[in-house]
């Protein structure tokens, strides 16, 4: 076996195998082999195809910059021909016949899929301990959350099992774990990557797909081979001035960044997370950077709730969908919270989430007048390290009570009690710097720079001008460089 597999990030595998020091079967194998050994422990791959993978080879991986490398997808919107698609869920398995477009784009690029990651159901919860497949386990203490919605993908990376996996992201769902897992993650401006065939834009533009990565020049790399127009998508994105990869290449250049430490929900942020927040900034101001304390006038009180109104409407429409195509019985199996949420949007009218939706505008107005006078914004990416499990999930007594009231168009009536904010505020107060990016569309990452007391990663999340994922990027690598990253 290949044992210095986990010495080299994707783009060195990829070098390996181009030199033909290392051959992409010799690479599965010691995935394969890292998988058997991490796996039953942190449950972060629900889904193997090893026979596939190495007939994929035997058929001859297309000639990209990744071809050869070991790469798992997560379980929620990517379809991968002839592989279930479960989305966390008891209730759903789907086989379809065709791939998702930016799977498509990921396997031009050489990488060689054998596995599918955990999620929570359908995304909706921002930790990854679904009923269906269980919790992964964070590698970096047993126990302990990896975050979600992409968990079992951070996971993965952390675990070494693979340098770079698939996921989403439409409330944080690839920056929260990757904060809580200590690896990179971006997610690029909206409209960058592709999400059809079976998705214009998913929660009104909020969702926002790419790669957990161990390195910087890998994501740049990755979002070089997946981005770009696709027919009948609603967005058209400018292109990079050059590629990707090549801004993680260039002489850092010196940026004037707003320091913001006020979450957009109200929680409370972690001491630990502030200390890391202002050596960060001093790291910066170092490296030749200005940073400038500077808040977004975001409506705190509002901003939550124009989030969860649309996005509890996504999931009744979602949930119709389900009920339509699939069945009642199939909808029975949804976990509480989910059939919640869909009462909630269900109760919602159409004129509640235009109003809404007219409020994430706001949210696009004011980023967009703070970075006219910075070039990025930098805040912490989740309000604490990770929790222990079943910290963030609804207690049984909550999800009694969901049940109870599902089937009772009153979600109004408890949104306006406070029930909702009360039951809901754990999780959202988790997402309190990670949601603007959705709601915004710009682009956004975290990177892996601290450790806490206890030995759990600390995320730092830079937020960009939309469309520039070029001075994310080139500002990550010198991060890299200069400061090194805790996976």
């Amino acid at each position: 076996m290949f044992k210095e597999y986990g010495e080299y990030d994707a783009l060195g595998l990829a070098e390996l195998v181009r030199n033909g020091a290392v051959s992409p079967k010799e690479l599965l194998d010691a995935a394969l082999a890292v998988a058997n050994e991490r796996n039953p422990s942190i449950n972060a791959i629900i889904h193997r195809f090893d026979e596939r993978a190495y007939r994929q080879i035997e058929q001859g991986l297309p000639d990209g910059p990744f071809k050869g490398v070991p790469f798992v997808l997560k379980d929620l919107l990517a379809c991968f021909a002839g592989e279930p698609l479960r989305m966390g869920s008891r209730g759903i398995t789907v086989i379809p016949d065709y791939d998702s477009e930016l799977v498509r784009r990921y396997k031009a690029s050489g990488v060689n899929i054998f596995a599918k990651t955990n999620t929570p159901e359908f995304g909706l919860i921002i930790t990854t301990e679904p009923k269906s497949f269980g919790p992964t386990h964070n590698p970096h203490k047993h126990g302990y959350s990896t975050g979600g919605s992409s968990g079992g993908s951070a996971a993965a990376v952390a675990a070494g099992i693979v340098p770079m996996a698939h996921g989403g992201d439409g409330g944080g769902s690839i920056r929260f774990p990757s904060s809580w897992c200590g690896v990179f993650g971006l997610k690029p401006s909206r409209g960058r990557n592709p999400l059809g065939p079976d998705n214009g834009e998913d929660w009104q533009g909020a969702v926002a797909e790419h790669v957990l990565t161990r390195s910087v020049r890998d994501s740049a790399a990755m979002l070089d081979c997946s981005s770009g127009h696709e027919i009948g998508a609603p967005y058209n994105i400018a292109p990079p001035k050059g590629s990707f990869l090549a801004a993680t290449q260039r002489e850092a250049r010196p940026l004037r960044i707003a320091l913001s430490r006020k979450p957009l929900v109200n929680t409370v942020v972690d001491a630990e997370v502030l200390a890391a927040l202002d050596a960060t900034a001093q790291a910066l101001e170092k490296m030749g950077h200005v940073v400038e304390d500077a808040e977004p006038q975001i409506d705190v009180n509002q901003f939550w709730r124009d989030f969860f109104v649309v996005v509890c409407a996504e999931v009744a429409s979602m949930v119709d969908r389900y009920r339509r195509e699939y069945g009642a019985a199939c909808v029975a199996k949804f976990e509480p919270a989910t059939k919640n949420m869909a009462m909630l949007g269900r109760s919602f009218s159409g004129a509640d989430v235009i109003t809404a939706k007219r409020g994430w505008d706001d949210v696009q107005l004011a980023m967009g007048r703070l970075l006219t006078d910075f070039d990025v914004m930098l805040c912490p990416t989740v309000p604490t390290p990770a929790e222990p499990h079943g910290v963030l999930p609804n207690s049984r007594v909550e999800e009694l009570l969901m049940l109870a009231s599902h089937r009772v168009n009153m979600g109004k009536l408890l949104f306006n009690t406070g029930l909702v904010e009360q039951m809901a505020g754990p999780i959202l107060g988790k997402m309190a710097f990670t949601i603007m990016g959705n709601v915004s569309g710009l682009p956004g990452m975290s990177v892996p720079l601290h450790m806490s007391e206890s030995g759990l990663p600390i995320g730092m999340q830079f937020t960009g001008r939309m469309g520039d994922e070029e001075t994310l990027f080139n500002l990550a690598a010198q991060l890299e460089r200069e400061l090194g990253f805790t996976c």
